[in-house]
């Protein structure tokens, strides 16, 4: 008979390991002092300490325009920070995913232990240091699991990249003529791209509330409610 797995047993999670999706969780859950670590393209990252300018009030104020959107806007699932079991080999933690829940005819939901489970409809990634990983392998793996909508906020050259999913490969979303990007997937969900960047959270959340008081954001709510189990 073999011995039986303990915490202690387990090998460690380490930055730089190649793991299949199974055994990444296995070690994560074994390791519970690492509060954050991803799986992408079968390999281990873990993120160095983060500073509040270029990343933790960045991400704050995107949360605090989702969150809003999320109260609007019934049948959604949004997580911060939570771990999304893409496939084998990817299982990134996004700063910030939105989803369709599957009970209300999205692509995907919750498995049984809580985790999302497939490509979120929506994944926003603050990217400073990280700005090579987000842009190049993360990328590919949200490109090719089925992510619609990947925002990626570099606030260290002061960019946001919105990428559209479009016959399996990402474009760019273009503002419209004032300057402002509109979600293709959830509708309503307007950016003010300058303002994110200028942690002007007042204008962010007023061309959000634009968006939330359109005939196109009054219909989505409708057709989630119509489809509520």
């Amino acid at each position: 008979m073999s011995p039986t797995l303990t915490t202690s047993t387990i090998p460690r999670l380490q930055n730089g390991d190649t793991l299949d999706g199974d055994e990444f969780m296995l070690r994560y859950h074994a390791t519970p002092d690492v509060k954050k670590a991803e799986l992408i393209e079968g390999v281990v990252f873990m993120p160095s300490p983060v500073r509040t300018d270029v990343h933790g009030q960045p991400h704050a104020l995107l949360t605090g325009w989702l969150v809003n959107y999320f109260a609007a806007t019934p049948g959604l699932i949004l997580s911060d920070n939570g771990s999304v079991r893409l496939d084998a080999r990817n299982v990134p933690q996004p700063d910030l995913s939105l989803l369709i829940d599957r009970s209300r005819g999205g692509q995907h939901g919750l498995d049984p232990e809580g985790y999302i489970d497939g490509a979120p409809d929506l994944v926003c990634e603050v990217a400073a240091s990280s700005v090579s990983i987000d842009r190049n392998a993360k990328l590919r793996a949200y490109q090719r699991n089925g992510v619609r909508e990947y925002i990626l906020c570099r606030t260290e050259d002061g960019v946001i990249e919105w990428f559209i999913l479009r016959n399996k490969r990402y474009r760019s979303l273009a503002p419209d003529d004032a300057g402002i990007l509109r979600s293709e997937a959830f509708p309503g969900l307007h950016l003010d791209p300058v303002a994110i960047l200028g942690s002007d959270i007042v204008r962010v959340l007023a061309v959000l509330q634009q968006g939330i008081a359109s005939p196109e954001h009054a219909a989505f709510v409708e057709r989630m409610r119509q489809a509520a189990p």
